[in-house]
């Protein structure tokens, strides 16, 4: 056949299925009156995965098998969208927690990771104000217990750097608890090395900082060999320890504003490899809340250790239009090569899209965890 006979045949069989799923799309809302008047839920997966079953069926191969099958799940997922805008929504999704309109720190501490002078302080005092009076803890599973024991009534920790990726112990912790993200705050972070009045970068032996500030200044530090870098528990807390060490020889790896704070001198500013280096941080709570107002979800799932699993969860995000702003893996304990995913995407809890997406994974899951919706 000429190409412009095949070509003016599809046009015309598109055509009829634009009509005909048109039609169906107004059945949708029959669908969702008949749902309305009954109390039955949006999702039902029994009826969908039946109905799958039995279209793949009619299929002449099994390519085709497959892609109608992939075909009306996409045409279901849009279809319970609309459903979801239509049906007075129960609250599922919200996962038992309650909305609320800002987060305060009502002149109570907040937990915060490190000392006086740390980045961490520099995102609370963006989140909460310059007032805020914080409970700093040496490490980020002291910040954790203070929020579940009700010791604090937030808390805030570094999650990711945009120039050396996600804080992996983060992950692992906030993986075994129960809190709520209610906000993020970006800080731009410009390192400093830091020493003793009249100190000088050529007689500096060893220099402290936290895992991550090492890494974000390893170009800077491989130019004085003879420097030996070590792991310290923060940034800020290694300009205090070199305070207090009165070792010329020694020197941090920290913000000007540490610097100040403990009376040490700037050896040399900006000396991160990326110039538009940020850490962004997390606001949490041991409360069960969400912002309404917010913007964006965090949620953690386990799937099942099989073919096609990730790609039929992460479809439900495609198929709702809704933009993935970060997805993490990290190991299950016990489960030899088979992992968590910690996702964030753009949004609102009480969007339509969310929701749907919402149910979808959670079928999907074996495991999950709605960290909350905040901005």
């Amino acid at each position: 056949m000429d190409l412009g006979l095949i070509r003016k045949d599809i046009d015309k069989i598109d055509s009829e299925l634009t009509r005909l799923f048109q039609e169906r799309m107004k059945l949708t809302y029959k669908v969702a009156e008949s749902k309305i008047a009954t109390g039955k839920k949006v999702y039902d997966k029994e009826r969908e995965e039946s109905k799958l079953a039995a279209l793949s069926e009619l299929a002449e191969d099994e390519f085709n098998s497959e892609a109608i099958r992939e075909l009306f799940t996409q045409i279901m997922t849009i279809s319970r969208r609309k459903q979801y805008a239509l049906v007075k929504h129960d609250g599922e999704e919200y996962e038992g927690r309650v909305a609320i309109d800002h987060i305060c720190a009502d002149g109570k501490p907040v937990a915060c990771f490190g000392e006086p002078g740390s980045y961490t302080e520099q995102a609370m005092i963006q989140q909460f104000g310059e007032d805020v009076k914080g409970d700093y803890k040496a490490t980020f599973g002291e910040v954790l217990d203070a929020i579940q024991n009700g010791e604090a009534q937030y808390g805030v920790l570094p999650i990711e750097n945009s120039s050396t990726g996600c804080i992996n112990d983060i992950y692992d912790l906030i993986a075994k608890s129960e809190i709520s993200i209610v906000g993020e705050q970006v800080v731009k972070v410009e390192q400093t090395l830091i020493g003793l009045p009249g100190a000088k970068i050529e007689d500096i032996e060893v220099v402290y900082s936290h895992p991550q500030g090492i890494l974000q200044c390893r170009p800077f530090l491989k130019q004085y060999p003879q420097i030996q870098a070590k792991e310290y528990a923060s940034t800020s807390a290694s300009v205090k320890k070199v305070a207090e060490e009165k070792n010329p020889k020694f020197a941090a790896i920290s913000s000007v504003r540490a610097a100040k704070m403990y009376g040490l001198e700037v050896l040399q500013e900006n000396i991160n490899d990326q110039s538009n280096n940020s850490t962004r941080f997390i606001i949490i709570t041991n409360q069960k809340v969400y912002r309404k107002d917010g913007n964006k979800v965090s949620i953690c799932v386990e799937i099942k250790h099989e073919s096609g699993t990730l790609y039929n969860m992460l479809s439900n995000f495609m198929f709702n239009h809704l933009n993935l702003t970060q997805i993490e893996s990290r190991p299950i304990e016990d489960k030899k090569w088979e992992y968590r995913f910690f996702i964030e995407f753009e949004g609102n809890l009480e969007d339509a899209g969310v929701q749907n997406a919402l149910r979808g994974v959670k079928e999907e899951a074996t495991k999950f965890y709605l960290y909350g919706c905040f901005k």
